[in-house]
């Protein structure tokens, strides 16, 4: 590793766990986990609300939501030179990820990091799928749904990461081509999920 910072890329699906086992992955290899964090990051140097972030995270068509908010969304840093635009915020939170990845070890959740990072040779890039049932159960018990609905929640929120994904990437959000490694977590389970793939960050950085 030539001492350089770890940095590891976690892609999911909803209901997956893959947030999860983002957290227990940072705590085992010591490193800072990235997820919201990477919005509080992008909105302070933007000088947009974080509020406005949020509500945008991970949607390609975020910036025709700018005009039905009422917030105070312009700080005192003009926004690249007034030059307003979607790829605007998508630089924003770009550049967060590429200035933190370089202070030290990191974990980031989403947000196109694999992509933004492709340049640097110290990351691995980890996509986290899981069965629908398993995925329905987890979201209806978080959200306090109805499989239902909870059917359609996925649905709705995977159609919008996947097309976030793939207009800035120009990759194919969850196939197995985009990622260092696809894992189902519902094989093994959660815990058992994240041993194996900190077994395998562990051999892919020759730290065994």
């Amino acid at each position: 590793m030539n001492n350089q910072p770890i940095i590891i890329n976690i892609g999911r699906q909803i209901g997956s766990g893959g947030g999860q086992i983002a957290k227990m992955l940072a705590k085992d290899f010591d490193c800072q986990l990235y997820d919201k964090e990477l919005l509080n990051l992008a909105a302070k140097e933007s000088g947009f609300s974080e509020k406005f972030f949020e509500q945008n995270d991970e949607q390609k068509g975020f910036v025709k939501s700018l005009f039905h908010l009422h917030l105070p969304l312009f700080g005192e840093n003009n926004f690249y030179k007034n030059n307003f635009s979607q790829e605007s915020l998508y630089q924003f939170q770009s550049d967060a990820i590429r200035r933190v990845a370089k202070e030290g070890n990191c974990v980031f959740v989403g947000r196109t990091a694999d992509y933004v990072l492709r340049d640097l040779k110290n990351t691995v890039s980890v996509f986290i799928t899981a069965n629908m049932d398993h995925r329905i159960q987890r979201v209806c018990k978080r959200h306090s749904l109805d499989r239902a609905s909870a059917r359609k929640y996925i649905r709705r929120g995977e159609d919008d990461r996947a097309s976030y994904y793939n207009y800035y990437t120009g990759k194919r959000w969850g196939h197995s081509e985009s990622y260092d490694l696809c894992i189902n977590s519902s094989l093994l389970g959660i815990e058992e999920t994240e041993r194996f793939i900190a077994m395998f960050i562990r051999k892919r950085f020759g730290m065994e």
